[in-house]
């Protein structure tokens, strides 16, 4: 009952943050209205009458139709630099030499030769540059808003009034080939489309090809009057390679002969219009508003001259809005209705008399871009309307939960902590839930599932504090409410404030690892202070510190020491694999994140490709060795005969897919269907290995190995303080007690070998590490398919994860007391450096908290080409942006149980039992073998609590820092940066939280799991020989380096198990 309670209480603190962060995310992240309306011939765009005169024309609607035909051309991330041509080296200067470059050379001979007919634009596309959100821009004229970007998986139809419909209305043949993402949003709207599948950014031909296959036919057949094409190859080449890669030349030359063929196959009554929706980063990635990805190209080309233009229908959308939303300010409206109605009238008067053409018409043109100008500005900040209630009450839950954690955490540490009170914040909660749904059922309201949930948060929240509040009074300081050490605090609160400073969350990618150093380093200090560096008897001086030794060390000096600086250095070195930032453009960005795909040179290749296979070998010899170093390996358990032959057979499919993914653009053309296979295959093989080894793990947790022998147990050694033979009184007094009982013990041996069937005999070993090898192997399982998400030479950076990982727990159980029987804790520091460590491995990876810097590459990863995948490939996306807050939050528990397994580092004094002096003078002083983890069972209460404070711990320094990037974005809202920096921090701290709240509520399962299977196996043993009638001993061992050399230990009284009749228990020094 106490394992239920703990784990929901956990998961109930989750969801009150949930509840929080869903509240405030309702009232920051608002959507724009969008319209149903519809133009139509007979409602003219502005004031007055049409002065053109064309109505009885056909196919004329508002005006005269310049031309008969489009052809549109749309190349995905056509980025405006890509379209400039090759320019000639400027004296005194370095060459330029940049792939792509003066490959669409066609634009600029075209502009040469006939000026008049063409015409070259910066086009600026509106964030988030993703590229279903431009598309509705462009074929609509609104704008995107932030949250539409997490539509870009799934796609919606448009139902604004937009191009392609205004096209098919007035019976245009409008013809589609291309990005199947236009299926999506206008279904049935084309005469004749040809889809293909944008999914795999790894493709950079088949959409293109797809569409070359069908692009001359379809124009030579005539039977079209709106032709559009959407290329995707110049889009992915940049997500594969980047644009800096010979691919992206020989993509852009092919986009070159593709508009070429067009021009020459135009007739004089056609327009040919060349397009990108957005630009793109230097890393090839887009989605965010820099002025790279903000950047594309506009080229029009008509073989008749270009253009007169007309007013636009811009002050008839802007009154419809302001008449259904009624949320745009009204004096800046009135504004820019008298702005545009001059602009039209001088525009009229224009018409009339065309005297003073040229400055009139100049006058026209500032009028109406001031306008336009206006209407943007005016409707940005309209959609970027916040709900301040919601802001507040979702900033002010996530604070009151934060506080709950603490107040558990500190009560769970006290020796009388009851599990049953948990339960009753569930309760509340549930019932505050009903009333509420029952309330605005009652009174008609539109039931909102973020108020509701909010509503259950508060029900069980305020009870809580309440109690705590009536219960606290006077009694305690202030202080007491922030239990940690000073220093811890201060980093904390350095953490916390940093959210609220643009340029501490743009450089957070090294004020993590600077956090994160602090932190070692007074670990390190801590260790000197309390007297576990150097030898009590040098600490006499108060300059050494303000604690006094506590004990003997588990670890001398220059091993703690070492551990520091190794951690340190593994710190310093994933520093080397970073991206930098978009805002520090003198930055340069590791060139060891990219894939082994987009490397030119072979050798270079080939030798990073041998150093990740290495890396994947010494992470599984690594493991291996700790499985093997505590015995575990020995088991003949499901799961540690999984690790010895499923782990290298993962390792072995993983190597293989990271040489056909390095390689595959070189395969052979009669292979490439196989090694595209291979390539969907390989990574589902590993995901499969690794589920099944998960399953294993949950399903046989105890990895100790059971050894049954007959006959009487073999006595110990005498040991005696004197070598030689005894030379006094108190010598013999010493060991003639020894001899006696070895005597006795000789006797009563020989006595029972004398009959059938000696006592049964049953060793268990392994026991002392149970808990903390089922969570390595869980670790283990988890890592390699989230690698593989990860570009190759990322395999460093997980090694270096374990390696830290180990480092920084074997530092942190050199300074953690083992108090017995508890209550246990896990001190403040361990849990913040955790949590440091998780998040300085988020940015070693390769990422930002930023929508560019996503590794969308992870999407296509073992998925094939169908739809139903979509919301598979954006759990990958997420597993590898997330990989490091899941890894860290499931070995959560390890902080708790590593100080246990790390007992093993030397014997300890048997402790005497009460007697005379006497009799404890001629005792001999036996060594206890450490019981390791089996001490957390001697008091299951105790471990229980230390699971659910520990938890509780890790989810407040969570909570503070999504509570932190909160209210920095509530409070800078009207910030410049809010969108670029405050609002993704935001997003991605929701998301991590989330991510490590699940893997820690995993995590603690585990230990759960592990422990009631230990209880059960513990119980099926005493019960089958209770069945049998034996007579027998049963021992457990902790830890050695094999299963033959393990020391067996007595079975604890945390079992809880009564031995069977006659069983005897006893100490052994071999099996």
């Amino acid at each position: 009952m106490q394992k239920i309670s703990v784990l929901l209480f956990l998961a109930w603190i989750g969801f009150l943050f949930y509840a929080g962060i869903a509240l405030f995310t309702s009232g920051f992240l608002l959507t724009r209205l969008e319209l149903n309306n519809h133009s139509s011939c007979q409602e003219p765009p502005g004031p007055g009458s049409l002065p053109w005169g064309s109505r009885g024309e056909p196919g004329a609607c508002w005006m005269a139709s310049r031309f008969r035909r489009l052809v549109l051309v749309v190349i995905d991330a056509l980025r405006f630099d890509f379209a400039k041509p090759k320019l000639s080296q400027v004296s005194g200067e370095p060459p330029v030499s940049l792939p792509f470059l003066g490959k669409l050379s066609s634009f600029q001979k075209i502009l040469e030769i006939q000026p008049h007919h063409a015409r070259l634009y910066q086009s600026k596309a509106d964030p988030p540059t993703t590229t279903m959100q431009r598309i509705k821009a462009l074929t609509t004229g609104s704008l995107p808003t932030f949250v539409d970007a997490g539509s870009n998986f799934a796609s919606y139809a448009v139902a604004e009034d937009n191009l392609i419909k205004q096209l098919t209305n007035t019976g245009r043949r409008v013809v589609f080939m291309g990005d199947e993402t236009w299926n999506d949003l206008f279904p049935g709207a084309f005469s004749q489309a040809f889809f293909f599948s944008s999914f795999d950014v790894r493709d950079l031909h088949t959409v293109d090809n797809g569409i070359l296959e069908h692009l001359h036919p379809t124009m030579d057949s005539g039977e079209w009057d709106v032709l559009i094409f959407h290329f995707l190859g110049v889009d992915h080449c940049g997500h594969k390679h980047g644009p800096h890669h010979p691919e992206m030349a020989k993509k852009l030359s092919q986009m070159d002969q593709v508009i070429q063929g067009l021009v020459e196959r135009l007739e004089n009554d056609t327009l040919l219009v060349v397009t990108g929706d957005h630009g793109m980063t230097t890393s090839g990635n887009h989605g965010g508003d820099s002025e790279l990805e903000n950047s594309a190209a506009l080229f029009l080309y008509s073989p008749t001259a270009l253009f007169p233009s007309a007013p636009p229908e811009v002050s008839r959308f802007l009154r419809t809005y302001s008449a259904v939303a009624q949320d745009l300010q009204v004096k800046e409206l009135h504004r820019l209705q008298n702005l545009f109605s001059k602009a039209s009238a001088d525009y009229q008067q224009l018409l009339q008399s065309p005297q003073g053409a040229e400055a009139a018409l100049q006058t026209v043109i500032t009028e109406l871009q001031q306008f336009l100008r206006g209407v943007r500005a005016m409707c940005i900040e309209s959609w970027a309307r916040f709900s301040l209630v919601r802001m507040a009450a979702g900033a002010a839950l996530l604070a009151a939960t934060c506080f709950l954690c603490l107040l558990v955490s500190q009560s769970a540490a006290s020796p009388g902590f009851y599990f049953r009170p948990l339960l009753i914040p569930v309760v509340w909660g549930l019932t505050g839930a009903m009333v509420c749904a029952g309330l605005l059922a009652a009174t008609g309201l539109k039931l909102d599932l973020v108020v509701l949930g909010a509503m259950a948060a508060v029900g069980s929240l305020l009870p809580c504090l309440w109690k705590a509040w009536i219960g606290w009074g006077s009694k305690k300081p202030l202080t007491a409410l922030l239990p940690m050490p000073e220093p811890v605090l201060l980093l904390l609160l350095i953490r916390f404030a940093g959210f609220f400073s643009d340029s501490f969350v743009i450089a957070e990618a090294r004020a993590a690892p600077f956090l994160l150093v602090s932190l070692v380093l007074l670990l390190v200090a801590q260790l000197h202070w309390e007297g576990k560096l150097l030898p009590p008897k040098l600490l006499t001086g108060p300059r050494f510190g303000f604690l006094t030794p506590t004990g003997p060390s588990r670890h001398n000096g220059l091993h703690a020491l070492g551990l520091g600086g190794g951690l340190l250095l593994c710190i310093r070195v994933s520093g080397l694999f970073h991206r930098c930032p978009e805002e520090t453009p003198a930055c340069s960005s590791s060139p060891w994140l990219s894939p082994l795909a987009s490397m030119v040179g072979g050798r270079a290749k080939n030798l990073w490709y041998g150093a990740c296979v290495g890396v994947l070998v010494t992470l599984l010899a690594v493991v291996r060795l700790w499985l093997r170093h505590y015995g575990n390996l020995k088991s003949p358990e499901p799961p540690v005969l999984f690790v010895r032959w499923g782990l290298p057979l993962m390792v072995l499919g993983t190597a293989a897919y990271w040489a056909l993914a390095s390689g595959a653009d070189e395969a052979p053309p009669r292979l490439r269907a196989l090694v595209a296979g291979a390539l969907v295959m390989l990574p589902r093989a590993v995901a499969g290995l690794a589920a099944s080894g998960l399953v294993l793990l949950l399903w046989r947790p105890v990895t100790v190995l059971v050894k049954a022998s007959t006959g009487a147990p073999r006595t110990r050694t005498i040991l005696t303080p004197f070598s030689g033979p005894p030379t006094s009184q108190a010598d013999l007094d010493y060991v003639v007690p020894q001899i006696y009982r070895h005597m006795q013990e000789e006797f009563r041996g020989r006595l029972e070998r004398t009959k059938s069937q000696g006592p049964l005999t049953v060793a268990a070993y392994q026991l002392g590490s149970v808990y903390s090898a089922a969570m390595v192997t869980a670790l283990t399982f988890l890592a390699f398919p989230l690698l593989l998400l990860h570009a190759e030479r990322i395999s460093f950076v997980f090694l270096l994860l374990f390696l830290q990982s180990f480092l920084l727990l074997h530092l942190l159980a050199a300074g953690i007391p083992i108090t017995t029987p508890g209550p246990f804790t896990v001190p403040w520091q361990a849990v913040s450096a955790w949590a440091f460590m998780a998040t300085q491995t988020f940015y070693s990876t390769g990422h930002q908290p930023v929508f560019p810097a996503i590794h969308w590459h992870a999407a296509f990863v073992g998925v094939s080409e169908v739809p139903g995948f979509t919301w598979l490939s954006a759990l990958m996306v997420g597993a590898n942006t997330f990989a490091s807050h899941l890894l860290f939050a499931v070995g959560c528990p390890l902080l708790l149980l590593w100080p246990f397994l790390c007992e093993s580092q030397g014997p300890r004094k048997r402790r005497q039992p009460p007697g005379n002096e006497a009799e404890a003078r001629v005792r001999p002083e036996e060594e206890e073998e450490p019981l390791m983890e089996m001490r957390l069972r001697d008091a299951p209460h105790h471990f229980n609590a230390a699971l659910l404070q520990l938890g509780l711990k890790y989810l407040f320094v969570l909570g503070i820092q999504i509570l932190a990037s909160a209210l920095a974005a509530s409070i800078l809202r009207r910030h410049l940066m809010v969108w670029k920096v405050f609002a993704p921090k935001f997003i991605f701290e929701a998301i991590g939280f989330i991510v490590s709240s699940v893997g820690l509520c995993l995590g603690i399962a585990l230990v759960m799991r592990v422990d009631g299977a230990v209880s059960s196996w513990f119980r099926q043993l005493v019960l089958s020989h209770q069945r049998a009638g034996e007579q027998s001993s049963l021992v457990y061992t902790g830890a050695g380096s094999s299963a033959r050399e393990a020391q067996p230990h007595l079975l604890p009284s945390c079992s809880q198990e009564p031995l069977a009749p006659g069983t005897s228990s006893f100490y052994n020094l071999k099996p």
